[in-house]
């Protein structure tokens, strides 16, 4: 089983980028990037927008763990 823990806030510090100036770059509105690490559901066109905007892959955009099933 795969965990997926969401992972923007580090990634755009690490970037250098705010949530606005990602926010400009994408027409995500920046209340919806500000809870992006809270959420457990995001919309696709929002991943893919942000990854392209960010020059990552969508996979980036979390920490993904896989679990063993007991």
């Amino acid at each position: 089983m795969i965990n997926a823990k969401p992972n923007l806030m580090p990634l755009l510090r690490e970037k250098g980028i705010t949530q606005q100036q990602l926010s400009d770059m994408t027409g995500i509105p920046q209340g919806t990037l500000s809870r992006f690490d809270r959420n457990t559901r995001h919309e696709s066109t929002h991943l893919f927008t942000i990854a392209r905007a960010l020059g990552i892959g969508v996979e980036d955009l979390f920490i993904v763990q896989e679990r063993e099933d007991k």
